[in-house]
């Protein structure tokens, strides 16, 4: 099966979400069967044995929140036209198992459950017990009754003149995992697939072979599954220090390590936030090395505890190895901020850091106050001198033409399903080493002109294609055009490496404005990046980064601060 064989559901089919969930599972049971253990193929097995009110009534209860429904809120248009009411839709899948109908409830399921007036029922004995008012409020009696801890038992036992039942839906976890081999994270919820309006976005078509996997056993999918359940358990509240031995060591499987390292990194925060400095301490050294594998967050975020603790003799001792080895520009800009002071601390002489090139700078008093990029783009902006607003577009949008192929290689771990905007390992570490034979096919184009036509030709054949670094709002023939014709392709091929050097940080901060200078005298640039400060903004560190190298590769660009004219 490949994406272009992929057909998403026609929304004028009134059970379109049941059609969409459908090909997930037929997609995770053709490229995964191997990895299903006895649940996922005995639910795939009575899933498709039900008849379709069943089916879409299964369908719509995996989109809810929670395992647990009351009936009443079970009712669908469609469903019930078809089955005549939901508790005929819902007898299959009791029938089946995939339903229970009287479940144990704990006293925080049946807050959820019911209504105010129908907990002050419910509960009248408890509510009496713990001596509160009748009239109390929802939150004030959970907060009063969870306290007393009281023992979980089915609705009929809290309240047995209970007008309808709850239900539960017991295959919740076995739907997560297919939905884990969907998606290839879980993150996204089944809603964002299923409910999606597939046809009004198109995708590149990737084949996918049976090596483009990003699970190859299923122990996999259990580690990810272990790594997203502690995570859950950090976001509810559950202590760091409790969370942290359950915390296993670091998956040999690149992608599952770099979820592993965020954890240790949530985790590590947390720890800190509640006074916890030797436990963050020891979490931010499982998140931050060996580098550069791991989390640079992670090691930034220890060396500045260490020095908040007292501890700067070890904090320089792992801050300047770390400073010659790094390849992270924001890493290393930290660790110019750093190294100084710790240097000074110790009475040691000060470490010499490059010095960041300033940025050309002009001004502006504009009639104002206005929008401030188009302001200046208007005042700027002549027919022999185009001004265009691109800030993160342009750039990005070139090099995401260029660079198309590349992108959308399909390479294990980076493409589950024919429904994404672009590979799953974007921003992981090794993005660029999996892929550097094709990037530099691709950038080749720029030492002998072939670039120009490949932008073009892709800029009109995938024309609509989602693709991370595309805009197409943004890109006009016009900009397109003017942009090809001005910026010189060594210009380019530097922007589009550093972008290669960081995609998650470098893909921002670049300068609001582009101006072209197709006239300009021989020798001289024809075109300028302008970055457009306001009264009161500054510089942020990833705009000051692109800046300084702008400034170190000769590519124009200047920071424009605007003031506004008073009024009189």
């Amino acid at each position: 099966m490949n994406s272009a064989a992929a057909v998403a559901a026609p929304l004028d089919d009134p059970f379109y979400y049941l059609t969409n969930f459908e090909f997930v599972l037929a997609w995770v049971a053709e490229r995964h069967g191997d990895l299903l253990g006895e649940a996922e193929h005995a639910f795939l097995a009575a899933f498709a044995d039900l008849p379709r009110p069943a089916r879409a009534l299964l369908v719509r209860m995996v989109m809810r929140r929670g395992e647990h429904f009351r009936p009443s809120r079970l009712a669908y248009p469609e469903i019930d036209a078809e089955a005549g009411d939901t508790e005929v839709a819902l007898a299959p899948l009791v029938a089946a198992g995939l339903v229970e109908t009287a479940p144990v409830l704990e006293l925080a399921t049946l807050f959820a459950q019911l209504r105010l007036p129908e907990l002050r029922q419910a509960l009248a004995e408890e509510i009496r017990a713990a001596g509160l008012p009748p009239a109390a409020g929802k939150s004030v009696l959970r907060e009063a009754l969870l306290a007393r801890d009281a023992s979980p038992r089915s609705l009929a036992a809290w309240w047995p003149e209970a007008p309808e039942g709850v239900v539960r839906l017991t295959v919740m976890a076995t739907c997560d995992r297919l939905r884990l081999m969907f998606f290839g994270n879980l993150r996204q919820d089944w809603s964002e697939f299923v409910l999606a309006e597939l046809g009004h976005q198109r995708f590149e078509a990737v084949p996918f072979g049976v090596d483009a996997r990003a699970f190859r056993h299923r122990e996999e999918v259990d580690a990810y599954l272990a790594l997203h359940a502690l995570r859950g358990r950090l976001e509810e509240g559950e202590a760091p220090v409790e969370l942290a031995a359950a915390v296993p060591e670091r998956p040999a499987n690149p992608w599952l390590a770099s979820r592993h390292a965020r954890l240790c990194l949530a985790l590590g925060r947390q720890a800190e936030r509640q006074g916890e400095g030797g436990l963050a301490l020891s979490l931010y050294g499982r998140a931050g090395w060996p580098a550069p594998a791991a989390s640079g967050e992670g090691r930034i975020r220890l060396l500045r505890l260490a020095e908040r603790r007292g501890e700067t003799r070890k904090a320089l001792a792992l801050a300047e190895p770390l400073a010659r080895l790094t390849r992270d520009e924001a890493e290393a800009q930290a660790l110019d901020r750093l190294l100084p002071r710790l240097r000074r601390r110790l009475g040691l002489s000060p470490r010499a850091i490059s010095t960041e090139p300033a940025p050309e700078r002009f001004t502006l008093r504009l009639p104002g106050p206005a929008w401030v990029e188009g302001a200046v783009r208007d005042h700027l902006h002549r027919e022999a001198a185009p001004v265009h607003y691109v800030e993160n577009t342009l750039i990005t949008g070139l090099f995401g033409l260029l660079c198309w192929e590349a992108l959308f290689v399909a390479l294990p771990g980076a493409f589950f399903h024919p429904f994404q905007s672009g590979p799953a390992d974007l921003y992981r570490e090794d993005f660029l080493a999996r892929r550097r034979e094709y990037f530099d096919a691709c950038l080749a184009r720029l030492e002998d002109g072939r670039y120009r036509q490949t932008i073009r030709d892709n800029w009109r054949m995938k024309d609509g294609i989602a693709n991370p670094f595309v805009h197409w709002g943004a890109l006009s023939e016009e900009l397109l055009e003017q942009a090809l014709e001005c910026i010189p392709p060594e210009h380019l091929r530097a922007c589009f490496e550093r972008l290669l050097g960081d995609l998650r940080t470098n893909r921002a901060g670049l300068p609001d404005l582009v101006q072209f200078l197709p006239e300009a005298p021989a020798g001289e640039p024809r075109y300028r990046l302008i970055e457009v400060k306001g009264p009161g903004d500054r510089l942020q560190d990833n705009q000051r980064r692109w800046l300084a190298f702008f400034r170190r590769h000769g590519i124009p660009a200047a920071v424009c601060q605007l003031s506004w004219e008073e009024i009189a």
